[in-house]
């Protein structure tokens, strides 16, 4: 007989345990935190250095061991210290796609006590200038195509490049190849748990993206309280249960630059020793081939990949026996989904967790007989996670009650970088307003049901509604427009657009997207675009009622 779930926590995180648990102090609110967890992420890297040449990165027909990777991060470190002069807290960027230099620099900027500063490769010049300006980063480390993105802003504001994978001369711009020098050794720097480890930007919702401050502690914390629910989820499962004859191998089907592909996947792999399979950008084609290949046991996504997998045409004649985990997080998973993934791969469990930038990736998760007994809740969190329902007021609301959700814990951001505004609106007390409305049952299983934010997650994306707005009201021929997401099969949601032209104006739709284009990234234009004789209807506050909208809009496509 399995274990119970509070049965199982209980006993991971009992005294003497790896998780036991213990009361701490973060910036002056008491949380709960794993007594076990490495100080900082330098820690965290130096036991990738006891593993040295089994295979941690797999890119293409690249293979890197944990002391190749190592031997990198040392000489990266060093010229970053040396060479470009950071300091303890300076920040450093990263603008390119899915390579293992990606990895390397991360695992550098952060060695050294500097801020790895992510930067979103679908981004325009005009965004990447934007956070290259806001987070102040002195040098940034980005593939060819970013490069020529960010070399007029990084010019004028200073900041030093180093291109990747690339033979290219460049004025003002160094190569990998001429800046890490193995053999260099990582300087020592001297890093508190405390100390800032990241930024991450999250869409803004007035226009600019937020860039969200982790810490050290903030995300080894994340990674044990992952780590602490695999655990409880390998000892409730039933006994007889046949262990897998595959070591542990991730494959990397989502950006890097984000939270779920840097901490839940990336740095987890680094903290667990799995191998790791990269790729470059998502193809259902290629991922089935590398699950193959490779033997992979975790595919981590959003829905949307998850969906793709099982619609390929090839689906039913390829081996994805070794898979013992399919799913991940970053957009609700429809019922149906759910059960097709549970029927289709033989060893499958699906499973889905909810966690945001702010979170570190972590937050309740669902998976095995859980989830498909429950396949709309998100599921329970490990002790780490605190979580309230809470009303307008900020007033806990009893069991089954819907409310705005709340999480405390230590592995939450510390704050926006400059945005003492937004933190403060965020984060009240030490805790965080997820800016979702949802309910709780007796069991602690979390129900998300709407968003109070105005976003769209589109296959995992957001997009914040206010920031398209603004894009199209710079269009002269716009009166009013108002932005939403639709349900889609396959991205989860797709940004949809009610326009309301000025008088004796006209505008296309292709006119329309081609303008939001030139000022965001691709995924942020919308696709489904309506023109409106009538003014958009709004509430007695003026707020723009778009589940109205919304309803209209898919009751005329449905027809």
């Amino acid at each position: 007989m399995s274990l119970s779930f509070t049965d199982a926590v209980a006993t991971l995180t009992a005294p003497g345990q790896r998780f036991e648990l213990e009361r701490i102090s973060v910036r002056g609110v008491e949380v709960n935190a794993f007594k076990n967890a490495p100080p900082t992420m330098r820690e965290l890297f130096d036991t990738a250095r006891l593993r040295g040449d089994d295979t941690f990165l797999v890119y293409e027909d690249e293979r890197w061991s944990f002391a190749a990777v190592m031997a990198s991060v040392d000489a990266l470190g060093a010229a970053l210290v040396h060479r470009y002069g950071v300091k303890h807290g300076d920040r450093v960027a990263i603008g390119m796609r899915n390579y293992p230099e990606w990895i390397i620099a991360f695992a550098a900027i952060t060695s050294v006590g500097a801020v790895s500063v992510s930067l979103n490769a679908w981004w325009t010049e005009d965004e990447l200038t934007f956070a290259l300006g806001d987070s102040g980063a002195t040098v940034l480390i980005a593939d060819q195509e970013r490069v020529g993105r960010s070399l007029r802003a990084a010019r004028r504001l200073g900041t030093r490049i180093v291109s990747v994978r690339t033979n290219e001369i460049v004025a003002d711009v160094d190569r990998w190849d001429d800046v890490v020098i193995n053999g260099e050794p990582l300087p020592r720097i001297e890093i508190h748990p405390d100390d800032d480890a990241t930024i991450l930007y999250t869409s803004g919702t007035t226009g600019r993206p937020k860039g969200a401050v982790s810490t050290h502690r903030s995300i080894v914390q994340s990674l044990m309280s992952f780590a602490c629910r695999g655990t409880v989820d390998a000892m409730r499962k039933p006994a007889g249960t046949a262990s897998s004859p595959y070591p542990p191998c991730y494959i990397l089907i989502v950006p890097l630059f984000h939270v779920t592909g840097s901490t839940a996947v990336m740095l987890g792999c680094f903290a667990s020793g799995a191998r790791l399979v990269i790729m470059y950008k998502w193809d259902a084609e290629r991922a089935l081939d590398l699950i193959e290949r490779e033997r992979v046991t975790n595919f981590v996504g959003v829905p949307t990949q998850s969906w793709d997998l099982l619609e390929s045409p090839s689906f039913g004649s390829r081996d994805t026996s070794s898979l013992l985990s399919v799913g991940g997080g970053g957009a609700p998973a429809p019922p149906e989904l759910v059960k097709r993934v549970s029927n289709n791969f033989r060893a499958a469990s699906p499973n889905l967790g909810y966690g945001m930038t702010e979170t570190n990736a972590y937050g309740p998760g669902i998976s095995g007989a859980d989830y498909l007994e429950r396949p709309t809740s998100t599921g329970r969190g490990v002790p780490t996670l605190e979580l309230e329902v809470r009303d307008a007021d900020g007033v806990a609301v009893p069991v089954g009650e819907l409310g705005e959700i709340w999480f405390k814990g230590p592995h939450l951001i510390r704050g926006y970088w400059n945005r003492p505004d937004a933190t403060a609106e965020t984060i009240v007390d030490g805790w965080l307003r997820s800016g979702d409305l949802g309910k709780l049952d007796e069991e602690g299983f979390v129900y998300v049901l709407d968003r109070a934010k105005d976003m769209v997650i589109r296959a995992g994306e957001n997009v914040y509604c206010a920031e398209v707005e603004a894009a199209i009201y710079e269009l002269p021929a716009v009166y009013e427009a108002a932005v939403f997401g639709v349900p889609h099969q396959r991205l989860g949601e797709e940004v949809a657009t009610v326009v309301v032209l000025k008088d004796g104006m006209t505008l296309t739709t292709d006119e329309l997207q081609s303008h939001v284009r030139a000022r965001l990234a691709n995924f942020k234009v919308p696709t489904l675009v309506r023109f409106s004789n009538e003014q958009i209807p709004r509430n007695a506050s003026g707020k723009m009622l778009k589940r109205e909208l919304r309803l209209q809009l898919l009751e005329e496509t449905s027809g």
